[in-house]
C-alpha cells in the first residue's frame, strides 16, 4: 500500500494486477471524531464524489498497468472545506495518481 498528503486529503492506493482491466475502486472516507453529526460527514463525502466524478477522467486517461486498482481518499481536515477547496485537491490529488509509473511485483495486492 502506497500513501501521500494532499490538503485536506490522505490519499492510500494499491495495485492489483488482477483487476487492470476493470475500473478503478474509490473510497471516500470522513472521520466520526472530527464531524459527529452525520449531516456534516455527509455533506464532505458528497462533494468528493462529485469532485472526483467530475475529474475521473485524468485517472482513467492513462495506461491501465499504471493505474491503481484500489484509491482511498482519507478526509483529514478539522474543518469543513468548500467545494472549490475540495475539487482542486482531488484534481491535484488524480493528476499525481495518474503520472504514477506501473506496478511493479512488490507494490501488489497478492505479493
Amino acid at each position: 500500500m502506497h500513501t501521500f498528503y494532499l490538503f485536506p486529503f490522505r490519499v492510500l492506493y494499491l495495485y492489483d494486477p488482477l483487476k487492470e482491466a476493470e475500473p478503478t475502486q474509490v473510497l471516500f472516507s470522513v472521520s466520526k471524531k472530527n464531524f459527529k453529526k452525520a449531516v456534516d460527514r455527509n455533506l464532505i463525502r458528497r462533494r468528493c464524489r462529485e469532485a472526483y466524478r467530475l475529474q475521473k477522467e485524468i485517472l482513467v486517461s492513462g495506461s491501465s498497468a499504471a493505474r491503481p486498482a484500489y484509491i482511498a481518499f482519507l478526509y483529514l481536515a478539522k474543518e469543513t472545506s468548500t467545494f472549490s477547496v475540495i475539487e482542486k485537491a482531488m484534481g491535484q490529488s488524480l493528476a499525481r495518481l495518474s503520472k504514477l509509473p506501473p506496478a511493479s511485483k512488490s507494490d501488489t495486492v497478492n505479493s
